[in-house]
């Protein structure tokens, strides 16, 4: 399939087969994917976490209103937020810069200086809307990654987040839960496989100006 028939195959799984699970390979690729998600600066101001234990996820599906996807999927992805981002994080980035290019990191100077600008214009809720945004660019692309790779994912919302924050000791670390996706496989009895996709026309959705 081509990209375009590979997301007309997926959508928003309502129930994945339990007894399936991703291999490693295919786990490993769908992060590593993820990992390449275009971000502001490529700062990726969140965590990646893979959620994968029994009793924590029974725990998330309490907070999740009980959405069997919690503990039917192979894995539940969780895209956690900094909680408090600072100029730490734009100099962690930087040094990264540097090393990865093998240039000088004062050579960086004047990045560090805007995107430290930035940061700290934001209030405190201006910095969680903003990483959360770059939490949801992350998460397109682990949809379309997993699509690409012929596995299912469902992206949700339907969660209690401080519940999460309290069940996977998030605040301690410096996090905040932002968005979730369960990956895996869809249960052969899912009817939602075989409901046409509803999207508007691209008459109605696009203009060119």
């Amino acid at each position: 399939m081509d990209i375009l028939e590979k997301l007309e195959w997926r959508y928003a799984v309502k129930k994945f087969d339990s007894t399936k699970k991703l291999s490693a390979a295919q786990l490993d690729r769908v992060i590593a994917a993820t990992r390449l998600s275009a971000s502001s600066y490529g700062l990726q101001p969140y965590k990646i976490l893979v959620i994968e234990n029994p009793a924590v996820r029974e725990q998330l599906k309490a907070a999740s209103w009980g959405q069997p996807q919690i503990t039917d999927a192979s894995q539940l992805i969780v895209f956690a937020r900094y909680n408090d981002l600072n100029e730490s994080h734009v100099d962690d980035y930087t040094n990264n810069i540097a090393a990865t290019r093998n240039i000088n990191p004062e050579d960086l100077a004047g990045f560090a200086g805007m995107m430290k600008g930035t940061v700290n214009n934001l209030d405190e809720q201006g910095k969680a809307t903003w990483t959360a945004k770059q939490a949801y660019i992350a998460l397109g692309t682990l949809l379309t990654a997993a699509a690409a790779e012929g596995i299912d994912a469902c992206p949700m919302e339907g969660f209690n987040a401080a519940q999460y924050d309290e069940i996977l000791g998030l605040k301690e670390k410096g996090l905040a839960t932002a968005v979730i996706a369960a990956i895996g496989f869809r249960a052969a009895d899912d009817e939602m496989q075989h409901a046409k996709k509803v999207r508007k026309p691209i008459a109605e959705l696009v203009e060119v100006i």
